[in-house]
């Protein structure tokens, strides 16, 4: 089957999914395979489940009409992406970068909705097999889609890029997430620079956070962009109010006082208001765009829970995020006593050992409180505080914490989606 038929069959159909427990009346189902699944024995269950076509990639399961036989299931979902998103003629911001891409997706979906028809990357979908996703979903309705980007190799921004064609993009920083595929800090900058790198070769609209030096450093010269940031010379220029809880900004004077505590969320909601400014967004609809934002999926949320406060930034973590999130909390002027919950950070390779130590002395160097810190690789490194306690499991934690009762606290839990900290929220 070629990619005309294909695209033939897919826009006879309501939606796409790679889930049989995720079908619809209508819908097209692609028969994905990974390490411990083959997609193509969910082909018929597919179809009974409301599917009206299967695409599939062996033969023996081309039983019917409905079954769509190619040579590659993967390679056709995304060559029908790549081919749909040529068809759309729609402008497309893409954004990629090593924190915060997730919250700045949503806060620029938020900003750009109240004007247009946007469609977005449901929750983190960012990668080979998300992006094609989300190209799918829009529609000749769709009038700005907003792609998020993630990657662990080298080349896989580079690949993204070639499917979405993006006519924007930003990248939110650079910094010391997934190592262990990129190799140093180096190799995150080049990795995630791909995007720059594709919209530089089509004369593409590069958003920059005016404040980093190693982003300006990245794209030279090059124009067209669109600069944002604190200062005068600048495009879009936004002031830092207050970060002690809430983040609150000053833009084309008006305060606007986000849902989002930490000041490393700062940039984030700079990205957002540049690119609602450049797309001619109402400051009225900024700053409701913005405001009305509330973090979830345990990013940058602050809860309170009896007589504690809590901050829970436990989706992910990195040597880069979580120091920048200690910096945050240790600044924070509270009467609460303060207690730090850290868990692992995965994906640093070689670098583990030295980074998870580098976390724990500044988090002794700098903060008083008191200092939980769970799993192996944590449990590994050397405590000279009295104030740290280790935890190899969770379930050593667990147990710690019923035998004692933590009021009146002001909390951070971090760590990598891996560890689950949100389960701490049952023990405090």
């Amino acid at each position: 089957m070629n990619i005309e038929q294909l695209y033939s069959a897919f826009s006879q159909c309501a939606s796409v999914t790679t889930d049989t427990r995720k079908v619809t009346s209508n819908a097209i189902f692609f028969a994905l395979k990974g390490d411990n699944f083959n997609g193509n024995t969910f082909a018929q269950q597919a179809i009974e489940n409301g599917a009206k076509y299967a695409v599939i990639d062996e033969k023996e399961y081309a039983t019917n009409k409905q079954m769509l036989l190619v040579d590659d299931v993967l390679t056709a979902l995304q060559e029908l992406a790549s081919y749909h998103r040529t068809k759309l003629k729609l402008p497309i911001i893409a954004l990629t970068g090593s924190n915060g891409k997730t919250t700045t997706k949503e806060l620029i979906n938020g900003l750009l909705s109240t004007q247009f028809k946007t469609s977005a990357t449901k929750g983190n979908l960012n990668n080979h097999i998300g992006v094609p996703l989300t190209l799918l979903e829009m529609t000749s309705e769709t009038e700005i889609g907003i792609v998020e980007m993630g990657a662990n190799h080298h080349k896989e921004i580079a690949f993204l890029c070639s499917i979405a064609q993006p006519d924007y993009g930003l990248i939110t920083n650079f910094g010391k997430a997934h190592l262990e595929g990129f190799g140093s800090l180096e190799g995150v900058i080049t990795a995630k620079s791909e995007l720059y790198e594709y919209l530089k070769a089509h004369n593409k609209t590069v958003f920059i956070n005016a404040n980093d030096a190693t982003q300006l450093k990245q794209i030279g010269s090059y124009s067209p962009i669109c600069t944002f940031g604190e200062g005068t010379n600048v495009d879009v220029n936004i002031g830092l109010v207050n970060a002690q809880s809430e983040v609150i900004v000053h833009y084309d004077n008006t305060q606007i006082k986000s849902n989002l505590t930490g000041i490393y969320n700062f940039n984030n909601i700079c990205s957002a208001i540049a690119i609602g400014s450049y797309f001619k967004i109402s400051t009225t609809n900024i700053k409701k765009g913005i405001e009305t934002y509330i973090p979830s999926n345990n990013r940058s949320q602050l809860i309170e829970k009896g007589t504690n406060k809590i901050i829970l930034d436990a989706y992910n973590a990195n040597p880069t995020s979580m120091k920048a999130a200690l910096e945050n909390f240790i600044q924070y002027t509270t009467e609460q006593h303060k207690t730090v919950f850290l868990g692992d950070m995965f994906e640093l390779g070689s670098t583990s050992a030295e980074e998870h130590q580098a976390i724990l002395n500044y988090l002794e160097t700098h903060f008083n409180g008191s200092v939980y810190i769970i799993g192996k690789h944590f449990n590994n490194t050397m405590s000279n505080s009295k104030n740290t306690l280790k935890f190899e499991l969770f379930e050593d934690l667990k147990n710690h914490l019923s035998g004692i009762s933590i009021e009146n606290e002001f909390i951070l839990i971090k760590g990598s989606r891996g560890m689950a900290l949100e389960r701490i929220l049952e023990l405090v």
